[in-house]
């Protein structure tokens, strides 16, 4: 893509997604300050990426969008071989995510503040998350107006269905929240979500496409697989890397600083195939330590998801506008007009609740899809339904990331371990419990049919228990593997300031930073770090705290 051709930069940025696509833009804003950013994958700018209904497509398969990996055997989850999509290509993950935006509960940031990351309260981030905003209903003392992420309601927020699910969940003595994102988290409500005027908003569309070609010091590189961040005398120098198997590796030398930008799960990875990491398991595949940092890859946290399905008896769910021949014409509609059943992502409700009345957050997210989901939609019932996702918020259970072998080319080894802690399992069966009770409120009865997962045989611990470990699975919310921290903690590899702690030019800006999982989706989130990094990179002072109440 288009860009000056240099040998040297003044940062490198290594990953186009939701981080990385905010670091190219906003670095390259000072025209003194050359940027590359290298992405392995490709350009996304297909009508499937750009088509809000496409998400079913995109997050079910292996893909040029898509990397498609595969955890390592669960023990928790009977062994089973666990499906992790995540986004190929510019954008990242926001180019084939649920489109859903959520920042999280206000006390998760505060959390990161007693942790002793100073800077990280929630005070301190809402500014960015409102600067990195464009909502469609103006600025606030929670939103903001005029950034590059366009933030939008759904179109169908009028559906009966989703309409049903919030009047039950009210009918069920859950409140009911007018935004999310705003004063109270908890209760049941409509989503925000990046979809403008029928189209994805990824974090690529946002910061950009609107950039590419227009500056004359940033270049962008896709295609372009890292081999490694070189170190010389405790300090990031440049990154080798090529564009293609087999294909001759180049170099390309950083003046200031290399920026790792490529997720919770190849972020590390990348790490570990430079030398940084734990030296044990560097040697195990053949790699000699550079740099011994043993969090690299450990702390690995996700969102277990479980879907319930139930039979509609009224022909209004997505089946019914896809089924056969109609699913042709709702691509053809969406690519000559850009309207009809294109525009939406089929989940525009749900929830934030608590699985027990004396916690001080939600534990518990609901996602409600206008369609029966199972298996990550790979398999297809061909009848009307909907489905509950339910998600555990805060796990206890910790996975970690690690190399499956010395080829930059091969996949990350994953193993998330869900399912591992007794909190974990007691927040998951209550979290069923209180969806199996929603779906049975009036507001629904118009439209409910027979329960088909779990299925009404499935009801005491036990029996949950199985049925969890044999469907359950994430939803696509990794984060920790690469620490923010302390120096004193054992397992942080970056500060505050998500420098590399211990070595000189390297920064990791991604979700991987997160020391905790936040309480919903961490694409919204993974945008805020990079916003705030940014200014931290170009030495200008943090946008001025903001005290928005919060309940």
């Amino acid at each position: 893509m288009a860009g000056q051709t240099a040998d040297a930069f003044d940062y490198i940025v290594i990953g186009g997604g939701s981080a990385g696509a905010v670091m190219a833009a906003r670095l390259s804003e000072d025209p003194q300050t050359s940027v590359l950013l290298l992405e392995a994958g490709g350009p996304n700018t297909s009508l499937l990426v750009r088509m809000p209904a496409g998400v079913g497509t995109l997050i079910k398969q292996k893909s040029k969008h898509n990397w498609g990996f595969w955890s390592e055997p669960e023990p928790h989850m009977n062994n089973r071989r666990m499906w992790h999509p995540r986004g190929r290509g510019l954008g990242g993950s926001s180019a084939i995510n649920g489109m859903v935006y959520v920042r999280g509960h206000a006390r998760d940031y505060d959390q990161w503040r007693q942790m002793g990351l100073e800077g990280w309260s929630h005070a301190d981030v809402l500014p960015y998350f409102r600067r990195a905003e464009d909502n469609c209903d103006g600025a606030s003392e929670h939103h903001g107006a005029g950034g590059p992420l366009k933030v939008n309601w759904g179109e169908k927020s009028d559906h009966p269905l989703y309409r049903g699910v919030i009047e039950a969940g009210r009918q069920a003595g859950h409140k009911v929240t007018p935004d999310f994102n705003g004063f109270d988290q908890e209760g049941f409500g409509r989503y925000q979500l990046t979809i403008n005027d029928g189209q994805r908003w990824s974090a690529a569309r946002g910061y950009i496409a609107p950039i590419a070609g227009t500056r004359d010091n940033l270049t962008i590189i896709t295609s372009a697989r890292v081999h490694r961040v070189v170190v010389e005398n405790g300090r990031a120098t440049g990154v080798e890397y090529s564009l293609g198997r087999g294909k001759p590796v180049r170099a390309v030398r950083a003046t200031r600083e290399v920026l790792v930008c490529a997720g919770a799960l190849q972020s590390p990875q990348i790490l570990q195939l430079s030398g940084i990491g734990d030296p044990e398991q560097l040697r195990a595949h053949g790699i000699a330590p550079v740099h011994a940092l043993p969090g690299v890859g450990a702390n690995l946290q996700d969102h277990l998801d479980v879907t319930l399905n139930w039979g509609c008896t009224q022909p209004i769910t997505l089946y019914n506008e896809i089924r056969g021949l109609r699913q042709l014409k709702v691509g053809l509609q969406y690519l000559l007009t850009g309207r009809g059943t294109g525009r939406q992502n089929g989940l525009e409700a749900g929830a934030f609740l608590k699985s027990r009345p004396d916690l001080d957050r939600p534990d518990l997210q609901v996602h409600f899809v206008l369609a029966i989901m199972q298996e990550h939609g790979k398999v297809q019932s061909k009848r009307d339904g909907f489905t509950i996702h339910v998600c555990q918020l805060r796990p206890e259970s910790r996975g970690r990331v690690g190399l499956t072998s010395a080829d930059p080319y091969a996949d990350p080894s994953i193993l998330t371990n869900f399912y591992a802690a007794e909190e974990d399992r007691r927040v998951v069966r209550e979290g069923i419990r209180i969806a199996r009770n929603v779906a049975a409120q009036p507001a629904l009865t118009p439209y409910r049919g027979e329960e088909i997962w779990p299925g009404t045989d499935v009801q005491s611990d036990d029996e949950i228990d199985a049925w969890v470990r044999a469907r359950g699975e994430t939803i696509y919310h990794p984060v920790g593997t690469c620490k923010m921290g302390l120096p004193a903690d054992p397992l942080a590899v970056v500060d505050k300031d998500c420098r590399v702690i211990g070595l000189e030019g390297l920064r990791v800006i991604d979700a991987s930073v997160m020391p905790g999982l936040i309480g919903g989706n961490t694409n919204a989130p993974t945008i805020m770090i990079a916003e705030k990094i940014s200014d931290v990179i170009r030495g200008r002072a943090p946008l001025p705290q903001e005290h928005a109440a919060v309940a």
